[in-house]
């Protein structure tokens, strides 16, 4: 079993929902409002749903240029969101504020997400410029507001980004199991829509025994297989997009080939 919410499947998919911009973001459509993003979402999560994912995150990849530190206007449009599109949901589901742990945490607890997703530790230089993290204040957060239950899924090496930490890639998802209370270790590549390296994930694996690895970036129908003979899951979002392109929405036929491969796989 990877987590509860999943029962007994040994695999499992997480499925993107890209929100479309956020309120103070540069890409936000203020004529289409919250209503429009709302639509968007509501309209990939019934072709995921359909497709057979076992759960779905939602994320605001859209926010570009991103930021360290989430805007009130920003958290409050997110849970609208996510808190509209619930009703629509038949799996369980996770949120993901980039790159603010802090806010994904709030979001996730508010709205009775199972799972948020970030990067909570580690030290970066990036696109964004010098990344450093903060797991103590997301952790308390949590157990503050009494969820204890939302697992806390770690990306240990961040997208845009390369880690001025020189220690080793398992040595530092060891780590963080160990220090920062990890439930679940995610393996990335360098940029969104590209895979991690096979030889880190199989290290990660192999070091982090105490919770599941996830594959976070770049999972396709093409190399699913060799991935999941290593990790419990993996985290999918550009390659179920209508012509594996990470901005546009999902195409139904991209998701239910994929699931099919997966189906046949555990």
């Amino acid at each position: 079993m990877i987590f509860d919410f999943f029962g007994s499947k040994k695999k499992a998919v997480i499925a993107m929902a890209h929100i479309g911009a956020l309120p103070g973001s540069p890409l936000y459509d203020a004529a289409g409002g919250l209503d429009k993003l709302i639509e968007g979402v509501l309209a990939d999560v019934e072709k995921l749903q359909a497709g057979g994912v076992d759960a779905i995150m939602f994320g605001n990849e859209n926010d570009r240029p991103y930021v360290f530190k989430a805007s009130a206007h920003s958290i409050a449009a997110m849970t609208a969101v996510v808190q509209a599109v619930k009703p629509a949901l038949k799996v369980p589901f996770g949120v993901n504020y980039l790159w603010d742990p802090t806010a994904s945490v709030a979001i996730g607890a508010v709205t009775g997400a199972k799972f948020v997703r970030e990067i909570f530790t580690g030290v970066f230089a990036s696109d964004m410029g010098v990344w450093n993290t903060d797991c103590a204040t997301p952790a308390r957060l949590r157990h503050d507001l009494s969820r204890d239950d939302m697992k806390m899924l770690f990306n240990i090496n961040a997208e845009f980004a390369h880690p001025l930490d020189q220690r080793p890639i398992e040595l530092r998802a060891k780590s963080a199991v160990f220090s920062s209370l990890a439930d679940a270790i995610l393996v990335s590549g360098p940029i969104t829509g590209q895979p991690a390296e096979q030889s880190n994930l199989v290290k990660v694996a192999e070091a982090v025994t105490e919770v599941p690895v996830f594959a976070n970036t770049g999972v396709n129908v093409d190399n699913v297989r060799d991935v999941l003979s290593v990790a419990s899951g993996v985290v999918i979002g550009t390659h179920f997009k209508v012509d594996g392109n990470t901005w546009n929405p999902v195409d139904g036929a991209r998701v239910e080939r994929f699931m099919n491969v997966v189906e046949s796989l555990r």
